[in-house]
């Protein structure tokens, strides 16, 4: 599932080919996906001009003269701009087609993402407006989660992991950070003091800036807009690394499954 770094690495990657661009045309072929399409979308978006592209959480959000495309990636999907239109495939759901050409196109095989629009603020949209901070927001520190966290028996795992706590601390992320911070990932997270919350938001933060150099984290279906994969998975130094040695001590790298989701830790770097 695309995550943060994902997210930000699509952003990065079609924005310098939309940027002050006319939307000239619209095809929608799939319009049930998570949430149905915007319906009359071409009508909305046929003649603006693309203000700017924009990262909030893991939905990229597209600013037009009026209003705003908001997208969300889902399971598998992916953005690409293609320099002329090309025949779409069965799980090309979207084209935006530029005035000077190129294509926006929107895939996504298992149809959990979304193409939205919105007449008004995005960050007010329901989606969005009861998010947390994003994780570079000097309001993401250690007081904060201190204070969030207190009397929460939760794992700290998911604490983090809450897009209400904070955003974009996806499955993947928060196990490197953990353990880089040297923290259990089951560890009851109103047990944990402010001092390690410090830690903890130092890693997260590093480990998210990382994998945005890297172009993200390819395990099964991430690839950027240009088609090419994320190479953060070579730094991973816990994460599907089941049995396998720590990177650290040595010691094999153990899984646990919390809340539904498969966690990977050193019992001897952690705890």
């Amino acid at each position: 599932m695309p995550e943060l770094p994902e997210v930000e690495t699509t952003a990065s990657g079609i924005r310098p080919h939309l940027l002050h661009q006319q939307i000239a045309d619209v095809a929608v072929r799939q319009k049930k996906l998570r949430q149905p399409v915007t319906r009359n979308l071409g009508v909305r978006l046929r003649n603006q001009t693309i203000r700017a592209v924009k990262r909030r959480a893991k939905y990229l959000l597209i600013y037009l003269t009026r209003g705003c495309v908001i997208i969300h990636l889902g399971m598998s999907g992916r953005l690409r701009v293609l320099r002329q239109h090309c025949t779409a495939e069965k799980h090309d759901h979207v084209d935006v087609t530029l005035a000077d050409g190129q294509v926006l196109r929107f895939t996504d095989p298992r149809r959990f993402g979304c193409v939205l629009y919105t007449a008004g603020d995005p960050l007010h949209h329901k989606l969005l407006k009861h998010l947390g901070p994003e994780p570079f927001d000097d309001a993401f520190n250690a007081d904060y989660l201190y204070a969030l966290s207190r009397r929460r028996s939760v794992a700290v795992k998911n604490f983090i992991m809450n897009g209400h706590i904070v955003v974009g601390v996806g499955n993947i992320y928060a196990s490197e950070a953990l353990h880089r911070a040297g923290i259990l990932p089951h560890r009851q997270a109103g047990r944990i003091s402010r001092k390690r919350y410090a830690t903890l938001v130092q890693h997260v933060c590093d480990v998210l800036r990382e994998a945005i150099r890297q172009g993200g984290t390819t395990l099964r279906d991430f690839t950027n807009s240009d088609g090419f994969p994320g190479y953060f998975k070579q730094e991973l130094d816990v994460y599907d690394r089941q049995d396998l040695p720590c990177n650290t001590c040595g010691d094999n790298i153990r899984m646990k499954v919390i809340g539904q989701r498969s966690s990977y830790y050193c019992l001897t770097c952690q705890a």
